[in-house]
């Protein structure tokens, strides 16, 4: 069980990366679409989008930041077999059946790790 503790710390770790990358990809998609509306504008009425255009950008960025970096620091925490990650983990693998299909994948796979009774034992002993 190891092996899978510290595959799913890894897997944890660059799930939440993914969703931080996907939050700056956001940030700058719409800050470049920001930048052609300004480049492009011929009347007021287009640059009332360009600071809506940058709220939404911050505000898409700021969420998936927010939701992705208990998944990060969960899987250090699983890598160090920590019993706080553990936890943590199965909080968030409860979160992820819902986010489908590659939350479900990773949430299925999380708890079967994570509710073994050689799981339990592993993190007893360190």
């Amino acid at each position: 069980m190891e092996t899978h503790v510290r595959v799913l710390g890894i897997l944890r770790i660059v799930f939440g990366a993914l969703g931080i990358l996907a939050g700056l990809v956001l940030l700058v998609l719409f800050g470049g679409i920001a930048g052609l509306v300004e480049a492009t504008a011929s009347s007021q009425d287009a640059r009332v989008a360009i600071p809506i255009l940058n709220i939404v950008a911050w505000a898409l960025f700021g969420f998936l930041f927010v939701i992705s970096i208990p998944g990060v620091i969960a899987g250090m925490g699983l890598l160090q077999f920590q019993n706080w990650a553990r936890i943590l983990t199965i909080v968030l693998s409860a979160l992820d059946l819902l986010n489908v299909p590659f939350g479900t994948a990773l949430g299925v796979y999380g708890l079967w790790v994570l509710l073994s009774s050689g799981t339990e034992q592993l993190f007893a002993r360190r």
